[in-house]
């Protein structure tokens, strides 16, 4: 009874390089509060976020290796919160 589960094996190296992108992009974060940045600042956070988002589901939660429907089910919730932010950003830009 052979199962077809492939094993990946990830170097710490990898790991190690995905933590201080994500520290670097924390401290990045926090240092764009300082810079005016208008009505953009706001957008600049969230950029900040999706971008350390995408490292930890791509490497820590291994969604890199995994079978493409559960895939498409990430970038599904994705999509739904990219319309729910537009919503707020919409609501927010026509208030009276």
């Amino acid at each position: 009874m052979s199962e077809d589960k492939h094993h990946h094996i990830v170097p710490y190296r990898l790991y190690v390089i995905v933590l201080v992108a994500l520290l670097v992009l924390t401290f990045a974060s926090i240092g764009i509060t300082s810079i005016e940045l208008g009505e953009f600042t706001v957008a600049a956070a969230l950029l900040f976020a999706v971008v350390k988002s995408v490292l930890v589901l791509t490497y820590f939660m291994h969604l890199k290796y995994d079978k493409p429907y559960i895939k498409l089910m990430v970038a599904f919730v994705f999509a739904i919160f990219v319309v729910v932010i537009v919503i707020t950003f919409l609501d927010y830009l026509y208030r009276v």
